[in-house]
């Protein structure tokens, strides 16, 4: 990447372009997923432990089990379904014995490995939790865990009837299935880079300041850890953050963690960049061992612009947003700079009121997995109001929470009411009653389909401006 002339941060190229960039013709995967909930319900008729847990996972976390596993261990008689279907061997996935682990490249489905033997059902299920030591602590589990605390990779066999076996495991920078004891001091090194990241400065009197910190705090932390455990501590770290600010998040992370599940049920990490800092945006991800997925160029629409990237180690998807102008929808973004707006859109006026995201202001929003329509209810139930749906097909369903209100700090909104960006009105307004912040977005994917909807994004976009909200009544 080359630096923007009016950042003072220093930017590095990121990898070339490659064909998957520009895809957006994600398919809908029925046939696999199909299979693999054909096995899964023939799993929880011999499992009576993992039935009743997907059935609370339902009625207290609107989460189907397929939200949480991690992989299905199948009978090897099932590899030429499989691959029929369109699974694939993962050269990422680690196995004991060299044995064999497959994905659904183009699909968001849990993993399989084949297993030598000749039963007619599924061997294990397998789900993923942030913290075995809750979940055991949360279901009365005894025992100990295969696997250190902290470490890559721990394993718990949770249930072991009628032939089969569920699992739950705990993940740290790693795709693999072998646990690894740590070296001496490793343990304490990851630590020590959870307190480095969580305390980190995110207020800067000047943002071209706060990305040189926070790139400088970055590298000290790969160093220590590695770039994918690192990655781990970053995005465990900004879940918690936005979280703290966000009254919606912390109901529904409450009802997870009676489970002792966490966030592990998490579809994507929405941040929100200036024009000016979306390179440094890239850029940290390139860090972190993101690659580069399809671009929406939906400025000529909605006056914004959107970078997918997808970190294939520990799983996470990123959603950046920018504001785009009219003119630019056919640059890329994600690698050229963009010069300073002559007005902002809805992006740009979130990052003026309220910081970037990776900075001051944390993340727009989480996205997680969820049986759509009944955490909607659910949610109702609790005094969480949901927006109107903004994708509403049969395998992509997403809405919003209702907006988190949070204060606008004066010299945001001055600078914005001096450079013109804002009227009197409003900036009057933004002072007095504050502006949307954040929210939690609730999700349904079918058929495995892990793409975005690009005419449902702008609607969602327009509809969150901070320039339409309502006005709010003592």
């Amino acid at each position: 990447m080359n630096s923007s002339s009016n950042s003072n941060t220093t930017t590095e190229a990121a990898p070339p372009t490659a064909p998957r960039e520009n895809r957006f013709d994600w398919p809908v995967c029925y046939e696999a997923e199909v299979l693999l909930l054909s096995r899964i319900d023939a799993f929880r008729a011999r499992n009576r432990f993992a039935n009743q847990l997907g059935e609370r996972m339902l009625a207290e976390t609107g989460t189907l089990l397929l939200d949480w596993m991690d992989c299905l261990v199948l009978p090897s008689g099932d590899g030429h379904a499989l691959r029929e279907a369109g699974f694939a061997e993962d050269p990422l996935s680690e196995r004991a014995n060299n044995g064999l682990a497959l994905h659904h490249p183009d699909a968001l489905l849990p993993r399989v490995l084949l297993a030598e033997t000749d039963t007619n059902f599924p061997v294990a299920l397998v789900i993923r939790t942030e913290s075995l030591a809750e979940f055991m602590a949360t279901h009365g589990l005894t025992g100990e865990a295969e696997g250190e605390p902290y470490s890559r990779f721990r394993r718990l066999v949770v249930s072991v009837e009628n032939g089969t076996r569920f699992e739950a495991v705990e993940r740290r920078g790693y795709r693999g299935f072998v646990p690894a004891s740590p070296h001496a001091g490793e343990i304490d090194v990851f630590l020590r880079t959870r307190e480095l990241w969580q305390t980190r400065q995110r207020a800067f009197a000047d943002d071209a300041e706060g990305y040189a910190s926070t790139h400088a705090l970055l590298d000290r932390i790969i160093a220590m850890v590695g770039r994918d455990l690192a990655c781990h501590v970053v995005f465990e770290g900004e879940r918690a953050y936005w979280q703290s600010r966000n009254r919606a998040a912390q109901i529904q992370k409450q009802r997870q963690d009676r489970l002792g599940l966490g966030w592990a049920n998490h579809d994507h990490h929405t941040f929100r960049s200036s024009r000016r800092h979306f390179l440094d945006l890239m850029r940290v991800m390139e860090k972190l061992g993101f690659e580069w997925r399809e671009r929406f160029y939906a400025g000529a629409q909605a006056g914004w612009g959107a970078q997918i990237l997808e970190q294939p180690v520990e799983g996470i998807v990123v959603f950046a947003d920018v504001d785009l102008m009219p003119e630019e929808t056919e640059i890329d973004f994600s690698r050229q700079p963009l010069p300073p707006p002559a007005r902002l859109g809805t992006i740009g006026l979130w990052v003026g009121l309220h910081g970037e995201s990776f900075l001051e202001a944390g993340m727009h929003h989480l996205e997680a997995r969820f049986d759509f329509a009944l955490v909607r209810e659910q949610l109702k139930s609790l005094n969480v109001a949901g927006m109107p749906p903004f994708s509403d097909f049969e395998f992509l369903k997403q809405a919003f929470t209702e907006g988190e209100h949070w204060p606008v700090r004066r010299e945001r909104a001055e600078k914005l009411r001096r450079e013109g960006l804002i009227t009197e009105e409003q900036f009057q307004r933004f002072l007095s009653e504050g502006a949307i912040g954040s929210h939690l977005e609730t999700l349904q994917r079918r058929g495995g389909f892990k793409g975005f909807n690009q005419k449902s994004v702008s609607a969602i976009i327009a509809a969150t401006d901070p320039r339409k909200q309502p006005a709010q009544h003592a």
